[in-house]
């Protein structure tokens, strides 16, 4: 696999570091000459210095045999432009993007940027998990399938607790994939019975979270 990376910051150097120590074929592309020295000297050589929003700059690169490029520079408008020309001028089937502004999400999803990546949103999705009550938390978007993984707390008093899960009847376009309870996680199958305080996973198609999550509360 060869993978061109924008961005020499901490996740494209250490990004592109794990990609060559797994045998990959990697192009770092970094516009600060101090940083691109001493990324240079790191990688072996791996690094090419310019401006990636640059067509040019993607050409050296080699990106027209790109398996996949990867946008982590510090500038939400320069990955959507990398990923853009990537996939438009140099018909890179796979371009991934880091979102450093969540409130930016809707402008790569409008311009069919994806998948993308933003450390903020994975955090909050990471302490919502972590607290002790929680209702309903997005874990993943799998925005080119149209599915998102979401996970629910089946509270004392829904009109689910003590059913089986053949006998749970959830909305189309839901699955349950996966039960904790009591630290144990379980793959559910259809004799399985639900229980208050079980925390479950479920694959959905976006718009369905409220109705799975009034299905999980207190009747």
């Amino acid at each position: 696999m060869f993978a061109v990376v924008a961005g020499g910051g901490k996740a494209g150097r250490s990004l592109s570091r794990m990609l060559m120590e797994r045998g990959y074929e990697v192009v770092l592309i970094e516009m600060d000459r101090n940083r691109y020295r001493r990324l240079n000297e790191e990688l072996e050589h791996a690094v090419l210095m310019g401006d990636a929003t640059e067509i040019y700059i993607m050409e050296r690169a080699g990106v027209e045999r790109a398996d996949v490029v990867v946008a982590v520079t510090g500038d939400d408008e320069d990955n959507v432009i990398i990923c853009q020309v990537a996939k438009e001028r140099f018909g890179v089937d796979k371009a991934i993007a880091r979102v450093n502004n969540p409130e930016n999400q809707e402008v790569f999803d409008a311009l069919g940027i994806g998948p993308t990546v933003c450390s903020t949103t994975a955090l909050l999705s990471l302490i919502e998990h972590q607290m002790p009550v929680h209702k309903l938390v997005r874990l993943l978007d799998l925005k080119q399938e149209n599915l998102e993984i979401v996970e629910v707390l089946l509270e004392d008093g829904s009109t689910l607790d003590g059913k089986r899960v053949d006998e749970a009847s959830m909305p189309g376009g839901v699955l349950l994939i996966s039960i904790l309870r009591d630290s144990k996680a379980m793959i559910p199958s259809g004799p399985t019975v639900l229980k208050a305080g079980d925390h479950v996973l479920a694959i959905l198609e976006p718009g369905k979270e409220e109705e799975l999550a009034r299905l999980f509360q207190q009747d």
